[in-house]
């Protein structure tokens, strides 16, 4: 019984991914044709990165300072509570009623005896 291994994308004009071996012949032709711009190409990749890395700072910056200021704008002002004036008191300008004991005796009515 055998099994026919199938290529990842077959419609890559024939040929499949590099393997292992392809790969290290791959990195030395890389290394003889740009041997000499070596550490230039390190240098510029370097300055890409961090320019790269800058950039997607700043964006979050700038989403995150939107976000921010759209939520204080979408945030209900807090008012301050509302409260009625107090009540001022009733002066009412009749003279007060005051209740007058019933004539015809005292309270303290003692017999002696």
């Amino acid at each position: 019984m055998t099994i026919a291994i199938q290529p990842a994308f077959p419609g890559l004009l024939g040929f499949g991914f590099p393997g292992g071996y392809e790969w290290i012949i791959l990195l030395i032709l890389g290394l003889l044709i740009f041997g000499r711009r070596l550490p230039e190409v390190g240098r510029s990749l370097g300055k890409s990165i961090v320019e790269f890395k800058k950039g997607i700072k700043n964006i979050e910056d700038e989403i995150e300072t939107e976000s921010s200021s759209a939520k204080i704008a979408a945030a209900p002002n807090p008012e301050l509570p509302r409260t009625t004036p107090p009540a001022e008191p009733r002066v009412s300008h009749e003279p007060d009623q005051v209740e007058q004991p019933a004539t015809g005796g005292s309270d303290t009515d003692r017999t002696s005896g």
